[in-house]
């Protein structure tokens, strides 16, 4: 059973998480705090595994709670926000957060929807810091790939939970005259990717937008999908669209690498990197069709394992790598 304790200074949202996890034969609430300072008491004595966390709060905020429990303690911290707090939420992650869901506006809307990103989040997170995910690493024979083998002229990425963390690592890496357009899926709600966009801006030396209707695809611009609508390419241009969600997700993975497959051809490569669930696989195997170049990250390196390996387990995968080799790998194909 896993031990969550929920730290929220709104009563009605105490309420509404326990009301939603108490049927979750997983989870058992051990405790609720009001703010960072009453969840740092209560964390000794009550043993969580793991901690709902809101990120504003009076008295100690949810920033400095995170900090002190990743420090102190090493429990997973899943974030609570509202998209008004889309900064602070991208910094908890890039602080260590394990990941976040986004505050209901309205409650009865889509709440068995929350419940179970909430729930799944939780569990994951816990399997995560006890090793107990069920994953068998498939091994990849390393291909020895001449440079001018391969004619890179776009790259796809594709990540879910762990991902904004790695993106900001992976794409600050990269040099400002990389020569091809980049572009990204990180499955986050509307309003968040926003935040995202504008702290991968600054770190990177490429340029970082979040994707529009319509935009002019420009080499040395990194274009993110923005929270809750699919993005695909085609005839030079970034299409968005609101279609059903796939894999329970909007933007999808899947729609943007076989859009991506089909323009580019042989010279997509195209990146999966951590995340829940195995979105992405479909596309890569579209990459794989049109004789694209894929690359998955480790496991060791990942915060979840599950999508680059529902990839590798597709048999899509060319390369298995680590976050720091990823960039590195990049830079050299484009070379």
């Amino acid at each position: 059973m896993i031990r969550l304790l929920i730290v929220d200074d709104s009563a009605f949202m105490r309420r509404i998480i326990s009301d939603m996890l108490k049927d979750v034969k997983e989870i058992t609430i051990v405790g609720t705090a009001r703010n960072g300072k009453e969840a740092l008491e209560m964390i000794p004595k009550l043993n969580p595994d793991v901690v709902s966390l809101d990120v504003e709060m009076p008295i100690m905020n949810g920033i400095k709670t995170l900090e002190i429990i990743r420090e102190k303690y090493k429990i997973p911290v899943i974030m609570l926000s509202s998209n008004t707090n889309s900064e602070i939420t991208i910094e908890a992650l890039e602080k260590g957060a394990f990941d976040f869901i986004e505050k209901p506006t309205n409650i009865n809307e889509n709440i068995e929807e929350l419940k179970n990103d909430l729930a799944s989040k939780i569990i994951a997170s816990v399997l995560k810091r006890k090793g107990k995910e069920d994953f068998k690493t498939q091994q990849v024979k390393k291909k020895v790939i001449k440079n001018n083998d391969l004619q890179i002229k776009a790259i796809a990425i594709g990540a879910s939970t762990g991902g904004p963390k790695a993106l900001v690592s992976l794409i600050k890496e990269l040099p400002s005259e990389l020569g091809v357009p980049i572009f990204i899926v990180q499955h986050m709600p509307a309003g968040f990717t926003t935040s995202l966009a504008s702290r991968m801006d600054i770190e990177s030396k490429l340029k970082v937008v979040e994707a529009s209707d319509e935009m002019v695809i420009e080499k040395n611009v990194v274009y993110l999908a923005p929270g809750d609508y699919h993005m695909t390419v085609g005839n030079k241009k970034i299409r968005l669209d609101k279609r059903e969600k796939i894999n329970g997700v909007r933007p999808s993975v899947d729609y943007l690498f076989e859009s991506a497959a089909e323009v580019y051809t042989n010279n997509l490569l195209g990146v999966i990197l951590t995340g829940m669930g195995k979105d992405g696989s479909t596309g890569m195997k579209r990459i794989k069709e049109f004789n694209g170049y894929t690359i998955a990250q480790d496991k060791e390196s990942s915060t979840i394992f599950g999508m680059p390996q529902s990839a590798i387990k597709l048999g899509v995968v060319d390369e298995i790598l680590s976050l720091n080799e990823i960039s590195q790998r990049i830079i050299e194909l484009l070379r």
